[in-house]
């Protein structure tokens, strides 16, 4: 019996069909943000996993459950998003398992996206085997979820693992979450993306400023631009800042970093290896690995399935 992943982001919500060992046996993916958020999220999500299943030829009646990874803080005992960091209109309070019980009529099972990550990584990533893990995931924001004695971190209410969301900068810049200095606010990709735009003029591109992206960071600095490297040099500190603090918090054996920039082997995971293991304590560096998380963007739907098994 196979079941039905849901990965619902904030650019888009990703849908697959997972048989029970973990196989993505086939997928598609849906713009989540086109117009803003007015039409509400879950609308779309529940839009397209209609489109999904059509599209695949696939009769609910045969499915074992849904499980889904969505974004924001989630209540996984109801299946509701009881916090944001502010990201999304109509988001907040959204019962994600009642609307798809209510539409399909089927066990639903719902977890935090980056929670969802460690999950699967564990199960049939990078991380099997380990009992001790933080899953750290970089994009528009920062996500994660910690592994500690071979299980997830949820917290008295559910919500532990949200790890974009503690300082490293007392004083700093405001995140969407209205906190000053959140490890978000400067390990995210977007954080790196703001660092080059705001020196655009004194880094003397040829690139236009609009089309600066993670992509043309890296190429950039591939291709030696100094004050690229410099730039992002500095963004890798914050992002090692944070995990030298979460190690001496959790003692890991294990570190994953994923999101886009984990592809990123030379220029970001190599030197925030040799960043992390140089700044933590050295007992909590003797056994300590970090490395890519294995399963890319098919994570959050692997995970949210491994709820329903």
């Amino acid at each position: 019996m196979n079941y039905l992943g849901m990965d619902i982001g904030g650019t888009a919500v990703k849908i697959g069909l997972i048989d029970p060992q973990g196989t993505v046996l086939c997928k598609d993916s849906f713009p989540a943000a086109f117009d803003g958020y007015e039409t509400p999220l879950m609308q779309t999500a529940l839009r397209s996993a209609e489109l999904f299943m059509k599209n695949h030829d696939i009769d609910p009646a045969v499915l074992g459950g849904i499980g889904v990874s969505a974004t924001g803080q989630i209540d996984s005992r109801t299946g509701i998003v009881v916090g944001s960091a502010g990201h999304i209109d109509n988001w907040l309070g959204t019962p994600v398992k009642e609307l798809l019980q209510k539409q399909y009529g089927l066990p639903v099972f719902v977890i935090n996206d980056a929670n969802s990550v460690a999950v699967a990584e564990q199960w049939v990533g990078a991380a099997v085997g380990c009992s001790h893990v933080i899953v750290v995931t970089i994009g528009t924001g920062v996500g994660g979820g910690v592994l500690t004695d071979g299980g997830l971190l949820t917290g008295s209410g559910g919500l532990a693992g949200e790890l974009g969301h503690f300082p490293i900068q007392v004083d700093g810049h405001a995140c969407s979450c209205s906190n000053p200095g959140c490890y978000e606010r400067y390990a995210s990709a977007s954080a790196l993306v703001r660092m080059v735009r705001e020196s655009y003029t004194a880094l003397e591109l040829s690139v236009p400023v609009e089309q600066i992206d993670g992509r043309t960071i890296f190429a950039l600095a591939a291709d030696g631009h100094a004050g690229i490297c410099k730039l992002l040099d500095a963004w890798i500190g914050y992002v090692a800042a944070g995990l030298i603090g979460l190690t001496h918090i959790f003692n890991p054996e294990l570190i994953l970093v994923g999101g886009g920039v984990c592809r990123q082997e030379a220029l970001f995971i190599e030197p925030l290896r040799r960043k992390v293991l140089h700044g933590v304590m050295p007992r909590f560096g003797e056994s300590l690995r970090l490395k890519a998380a294995a399963l890319g963007n098919d994570a959050g739907m692997i995970g949210a399935v491994r709820g329903l098994i």
